[in-house]
């Protein structure tokens, strides 16, 4: 819980993803794959973190390695973008499987992190937000 708040006040630690340019390459890095090595049902780029729903396929390719060459494109991009060196994300990711019941509630948790923060009133008006049709 500690850490959800942390999170959703959205100023803890670097927050390059408040800057537009960088947040579009990561909205590009995560749709690139979509289609492909998921189903992209939502996602949220908040200025110092990113939630990502998605629905593997039967044939994805395992999830971590989607994820590696995800942060690894968007590293790159953006390293370059803010003349920036090093590492940009943190190496692991908090991920976990959706049980039965829960896609609807998790779903809305992660649009309403922009509310939660202060930054919108409406998860719609986040423009860093999408959920599927």
């Amino acid at each position: 819980m500690r850490f959800d708040a942390l999170l959703n006040g959205a100023d803890g630690g670097p927050t390059w993803l408040r800057q537009p340019s960088v947040a579009a390459i990561v909205q590009q890095a995560i749709q690139y794959p979509a289609g492909k090595s998921y189903d992209l049902l939502c996602y949220c780029i908040m200025p110092n973190h990113v939630h990502l729903v998605v629905a593997l396929p039967d044939n994805a390719p395992p999830l971590a390695k989607t994820l590696q060459l995800l942060k690894g494109y968007s590293s790159f991009q953006i390293n370059k973008l803010l003349a920036l060196s090093g590492t940009f994300w943190q190496a692991e990711s908090y991920d976990h499987v959706v049980r039965p019941g829960e896609l609807e509630r998790i779903i809305s948790y992660v649009l309403e992190n922009p509310v939660k923060a202060g930054l919108v009133d409406e998860w719609q008006k986040w423009p860093y937000s999408y959920l599927a049709p």
